[in-house]
C-alpha cells in the first residue's frame, strides 16, 4: 500500500511541473529589465508563463501564502540587491526549492550577499565581488573597438553536450559578460552548463594578477545548473547580460588582429537562454511512471503480496515523457533504465526492455534467498528528472509439502539405505534359521 502511494505521489508531482500555465515570478531591481530583457521574458509568456513582476523594494510580494505557494518558478534578475523582501528572503527561496520548485537566478559582477547565500545553498560558490571572467584571447570584436579593452566579452562555446538541456545547442557561440563561480568540493548534483575556454580566468579587469586566479580555465564556471534530489531545478547565470536583448541580438566574432576570426550575424545567446529555460521550467526532461505490474510467469493474477524462492517472474512498467509542443505525456524510449529486486542490497539488477510505446517488461529468477523484498528502479540521466518507484513483495521458501521426494543426486544414499536394510534382514533369517 505503501509503494502505490508512493507511486501516486511522485506522478501528483509531475503532473504539477507539467501544467499548462505555470505561474512565475519575476524578481527585478532594475525596472528597465522589463525592456532591457523583454525578448527572454516575451519568450516564457509565448510558453504559457503567467508573469508577475514585482520589484525588490515591494514589501508585499511573497512565495507563499498560508502555507501554499503562489508560484511554480521564480526568475531573479536582482542581482545587487542587498534587501530581498520579507517574502522572497534567502531562506524562503531555498525553502521554495526545497517544495521542488524552480528557480533561474542570474547575476552580474556586483553579487549581494542574499543571493551568495542561496548560491552556497545550492553548492555553487561566486568569485569575489568586482572580479569578472576575462579572456585574452576568445573575447569578442566590440570588446576591442568600442570596449574598454578589458576583454571582458567573452566568447564561449564550451556547452553540455545534452538534448535535454539545450535541444540542438546554439548556432552560434554564447557571449558573456559577468563574474564567474565554481561548484564546492563533493557535489554531484550541478550540470556545467556553459564554462570558460582554456584561456579564461577570473580576476579584477585592469588589475595586476599576483596570485593565482580564483578559478580559470575551463573550471570557470559560467552557467551552472542544478537538479536536486527532489527534482527541483535552479539554473545559475554569472551574467545578467546573457539574457537581455543587447546580447541575444549582436553579432559574435573572436577577436584576431588579422580580422580572421569568424563572424556569426547574431549571437547564439537567444538559442541558449529560451533551451535552457525549457528545461529549467520543467517543459523538457520530464519523466513519469504508471502501470506497474508483477506477477508469477504464465499466471494471471497480478501484483500478488508474495512469491517463492526460484519463481519465474514477469515484470512491466510504463514510462513517459512531457511534451512541450504536444502538451502531453508521450512514450519514453530509452534503452538504459534498470530494475532492481532488492533486500538491502541488489540480488537482482538487469536491463528493461521497452516496445516503443513506453512499455517497458522483462523476465528473471527469484533468488534462492527468503525474505522480504522490492522491486525498484531508480533511474537518474542527465537531464531528465529522477525517476523512483518501488513495490515491496515478500519471497518465502519450499513449503514441507513442495519439495521433491526422490531427487537424483540422493540415489546413492537411497541404495545404501536400503542396502543396510537388505543386510539386516538377511543377518536374522540366517542367525534364526541356521544353525551353524
Amino acid at each position: 500500500m505503501r509503494a502505490f502511494v508512493l507511486l501516486a505521489c511522485l506522478l501528483a508531482v509531475a503532473h504539477a511541473s507539467g501544467v499548462a500555465h505555470p505561474r512565475t515570478l519575476v524578481l527585478y531591481d532594475d525596472v528597465k529589465v522589463r525592456q532591457t530583457h523583454s525578448i527572454f521574458l516575451s519568450s516564457l509568456q509565448a510558453r504559457g508563463h503567467t508573469l508577475t513582476f514585482a520589484h525588490v523594494n515591494d514589501e508585499e510580494v511573497k512565495l507563499q501564502k498560508y502555507g501554499e505557494y503562489l508560484f511554480e518558478n521564480l526568475v531573479l534578475f536582482s542581482p545587487s540587491a542587498e534587501d530581498l523582501p520579507a517574502g522572497v528572503s534567502h531562506e524562503e527561496i531555498v525553502a521554495f526549492i526545497d517544495s521542488g520548485r524552480n528557480a533561474l537566478i542570474a547575476v552580474n559582477r556586483n553579487v549581494s550577499e542574499p543571493i551568495r547565500n542561496v548560491a552556497n545553498e545550492c553548492g555553487i560558490d561566486f568569485d569575489e565581488e568586482e572580479t569578472a571572467v576575462i579572456d585574452h584571447v576568445n573575447f569578442d570584436v566590440s570588446d576591442a573597438t568600442n570596449g574598454d579593452g578589458t576583454h571582458t566579452i567573452v566568447v564561449s562555446d564550451k556547452t553540455v553536450k545534452s538534448s535535454v538541456l539545450l535541444g540542438k545547442g546554439p548556432s552560434a557561440p554564447v557571449l558573456f559578460r559577468g563574474i564567474g563561480h565554481a561548484g564546492t568540493s563533493g557535489t554531484r548534483l550541478l550540470i556545467r552548463v556553459l564554462t570558460g575556454s582554456e584561456t579564461a580566468y577570473s580576476a579584477v579587469p585592469g588589475a595586476k594578477v599576483v596570485d593565482f586566479p580564483q578559478s580559470a580555465g575551463t573550471d570557470t564556471l559560467l552557467v551552472t545548473a542544478m537538479q536536486a534530489r527532489n527534482n527541483a531545478r535552479v539554473v545559475f547565470s554569472g551574467s545578467l547580460d546573457l539574457f537581455s536583448d543587447k546580447f541575444f541580438s549582436a553579432p559574435v566574432q573572436v577577436y584576431s588582429a588579422e580580422g580572421t576570426g569568424k563572424k556569426h550575424a547574431k549571437s547564439g545567446n537567444e538559442e541558449f537562454a529560451i533551451e535552457l529555460s525549457q528545461w529549467n521550467f520543467a517543459e523538457r526532461g520530464l519523466l513519469r511512471a504508471s502501470n506497474l505490474t508483477h506477477k508469477l510467469a504464465g499466471s494471471h493474477t497480478v501484483n500478488p503480496q508474495q512469491y517463492r524462492i526460484k519463481d519465474e517472474i514477469d515484470f512491466s512498467i510504463q514510462i513517459e515523457e512531457w511534451s512541450q509542443s504536444k502538451q502531453a505525456w508521450v512514450p519514453f524510449t530509452e534503452n538504459d533504465v534498470q530494475l532492481e529486486f532488492v533486500m538491502i542490497d541488489p540480488y537482482i539488477r538487469t536491463t528493461l526492455k521497452h516496445d516503443g510505446h513506453g512499455n517497458y517488461a522483462t523476465r528473471f529468477t527469484a533468488p534462492d534467498v527468503y525474505g522480504v523484498f522490492k522491486f525498484r528502479i531508480a533511474y537518474r540521466k542527465l537531464g531528465y528528472s529522477n525517476l523512483e518507484v518501488s513495490q515491496q513483495v515478500a519471497v518465502h521458501p519450499f513449503r514441507h509439502n513442495e519439495f521433491e521426494r526422490f531427487i537424483d543426486v540422493a540415489y546413492p544414499y537411497y541404495i545404501s539405505a536400503f542396502s543396510v536394510f537388505a543386510g539386516f534382514a538377511l543377518f536374522g533369517v540366517v542367525f534364526l534359521y541356521h544353525k551353524d
